[in-house]
């Protein structure tokens, strides 16, 4: 008995110590596994929304209607490894034999340790850069939203700052979701009449949401509709639940979502487009009346006064280029309304033969008080022809032609949007680009202001003639606050003549308030330099649209930086321009396809221009022209 009790307190003693302290760690462990099992199961469920999304409250939960959980929870469990009986004579109660690791078991067994600590290490690190990879992509993936409908979408907006507010318009969108998943598993497996059900709550759901946003704006009938949907739901997850298939479901439900919001976006790109490149009726009866007017008055009550001020350096000159009547209008009138002194104002407008006798016809009717006015007919211009202007030739040539309204273009939706804007009218105008022969219109004058017809003038503008450019040639407020607005989003760097010469990440700047010093103009040859670009890309191999690019390339080192508060930009496509900024501003531009006097403006920003329209005016009442 004595050598029995000394082995049993001896080797064969201290491996049962050994056995017996793992058996017990090990049961505790597997309790813990099981108790958060158990509380995780009470607390979401075999599936909830909840995992995807905060405060989305649970389809299944129905006001009413009691629940527990007691279908989830695990007992404890009753099999649990028991204490081995001690042992005799270096044997098991089963009669086994027991043995010790050798060093060379003990030494294999580390390693592998080592070897799975190191595994899992890389598999933690591969996770966290497919993650950054995961971020990445999808922080360039939010660039390509427009900033329009950031501003309007934004989760961050202030009336999406309230977790719980409109809940229930909430929780019937995610209760349609879930009807939807569960209607189209039911179709798969045959159960016909659980189908007609969920389609007739669907329906009614459907029916009872319509277009609400908010709950205030739901019928009071709409709570028993929640009800008897979240009855349906939880008898369907009851008989079809199955992770995987409804996983799969709201994946292939997103991505359809997905593809149908880029359909839309296309459809909005394209008809909003349209409908810049558009004519209001309104503006449109304006100009024929005036037209009709103009031609019947006896040629010596079409002159303007004072014709003496257009070629005077000594006084401050503004060039507006512009085929819209009322658009000039708000321009002079908001000028000379925020001048100083009116009567040192003079203002040149050039616009089409189409457009020439209204626009006379209503400064004539509608003179801007003690300044100066003069308009002319750009197609007069007898030095501006296809022999001296390479934009002239490359617009009557046949591939330009072929280019701008031929073959290449589809007339899909998927291609309408930029097919578009090759046939906007302003890219195939000679007023666009007339900026750049400025010295060539007004040969006599030092400097001049050029002013885009969608702009409004809220502050005396003769502090930009004191402006010293440094000799530069163009005062421009720069746009390169944010990326797309440097070089490389407007000119084609892959091309050798615009790498060699430009940095891609050069600042941008703005077109639509401009100060220009004509002298350093004829001095630096402004007007060589753009027809030599103008030249090499006869092909459009290094930009496509507008005078912009152009305008970057000819003006390059050329151009001084003035105070942004001269020049607010994107009222005619960013909702979230600051307000105090445009307040501040001298001038703000609706750049943009939302223009002031389209339907398609934002509201928002409409009133800085419209105070400036005379709508009282017989003219635009004729016309029914009204805010």
């Amino acid at each position: 008995m004595f050598h029995v009790n000394r082995l049993a307190n001896g080797e064969n003693g201290r491996r049962y110590r050994i056995l017996n302290h793992f058996f017990q760690k090990r049961q505790a462990n597997t309790y813990k596994v099981l108790n958060v099992i158990v509380s995780s199961t009470n607390d979401l469920g075999p599936f909830s929304l909840d995992n995807f999304r905060k405060n989305l409250s649970a389809s299944w939960r129905v006001v009413g209607l009691e629940t527990t959980n007691s279908t989830h929870e695990l007992k404890q469990p009753t099999h649990v490894r028991q204490e081995k009986p001690k042992m005799k004579d270096g044997r098991s109660s089963d009669g086994l034999p027991l043995w010790t690791d050798s060093p060379a078991r003990e030494t294999r067994r580390h390693l592998i340790e080592r070897r799975r600590e190191k595994r899992a290490a890389e598999l933690v690190k591969e996770d966290n850069v497919v993650t950054v990879k995961l971020e990445n992509a999808a922080i360039e993936r939010s660039k390509s939203v427009e900033s329009a409908v950031l501003g309007k979408y934004s989760i961050w907006r202030k009336e999406i700052e309230n977790e719980n507010g409109d809940s229930t318009v909430r929780l019937m969108r995610d209760q349609i979701i879930m009807a939807k998943v569960y209607l189209s598993i039911a179709k798969m497996k045959n159960k016909v009449e659980l189908y007609q059900e969920l389609i007739f709550r669907l329906k009614e759901s459907q029916r009872a949401l319509g277009d609400t946003v908010s709950d205030a704006d739901l019928h009071h009938s709409a709570h028993g509709k929640i009800k008897a949907m979240g009855q349906i739901l939880s008898k369907a997850r009851e008989l079809l639940y199955d992770c995987k298939l409804v996983t799969g479901k709201l994946r292939a439900m997103l991505q359809t979502a997905d593809d149908q919001v880029r359909s839309l976006k296309k459809q909005s790109t394209f008809l909003s487009q349209l409908a810049a490149k558009t004519i209001p009726n309104g503006i449109h009866c304006l100009s024929m009346r005036l037209t009709i007017d103009y031609y019947l008055l006896p040629p010596e009550k079409k002159m303007f006064p004072q014709s003496e001020n257009l070629e005077n350096p000594s006084l401050y000159h503004y060039a507006l280029f512009s085929d819209n009547v009322l658009a000039a209008s708000v321009v002079v009138n908001s000028t000379i309304t925020n001048a100083k002194d009116p009567s040192k104002h003079v203002f040149h407008i050039v616009t089409d033969k189409l457009n020439f006798g209204a626009m006379n016809m209503w400064f004539l009717l509608n003179p801007p008080g003690k300044a100066t006015i003069h308009v002319e007919n750009v197609d007069e211009f007898k030095w501006l022809n296809s022999s001296y202007c390479p934009v002239l030739r490359q617009l009557e040539s046949s591939t330009m032609k072929e280019y701008y309204f031929k073959a290449g273009h589809p007339n899909t939706l998927s291609f309408g949007a930029s097919n578009l804007k090759y046939r906007n009218p302003k890219y195939l105008s000679m007023l666009n680009h007339l900026r750049f022969y400025l010295p060539q219109v007004y040969p006599k004058l030092d400097k001049i202001l050029f002013l885009d017809d969608d702009i409004v003038v809220q502050k005396d503008l003769t502090g930009l003639w004191d402006v010293d450019l440094n000799g530069k040639v163009n005062g421009a407020v720069e746009t390169c606050g944010q990326s797309f607005h440097r070089f490389d989003k407007y000119l084609n760097f892959s091309n050798p003549h615009i790498a060699r010469n430009f940095d891609p990440n050069a600042c941008g700047w703005a077109y639509g308030m401009n100060i220009f010093d004509l002298k350093e103009w004829k001095k630096k040859d402004i007007t060589g330099i753009y027809h030599k670009w103008q030249n090499m890309n006869e092909d459009r191999v290094l930009w496509k649209l507008g005078t912009l690019p152009p305008g970057l390339i000819t003006f390059y080192g050329l151009t001084h930086p003035l105070d942004k508060s001269w020049h607010v930009l994107g009222l005619g496509y960013n909702p979230s321009v600051d307000r105090s900024e445009i307040d501040n501003a001298a001038v703000v531009h609706y750049n943009g396809n939302m223009k002031p006097w389209l339907e398609i403006a934002m509201t928002k920003y409409r009133s800085y221009w419209i105070k400036y329209v005379k709508y009282s005016h017989p003219y635009l009442r004729t016309c029914k022209l009204n805010e």
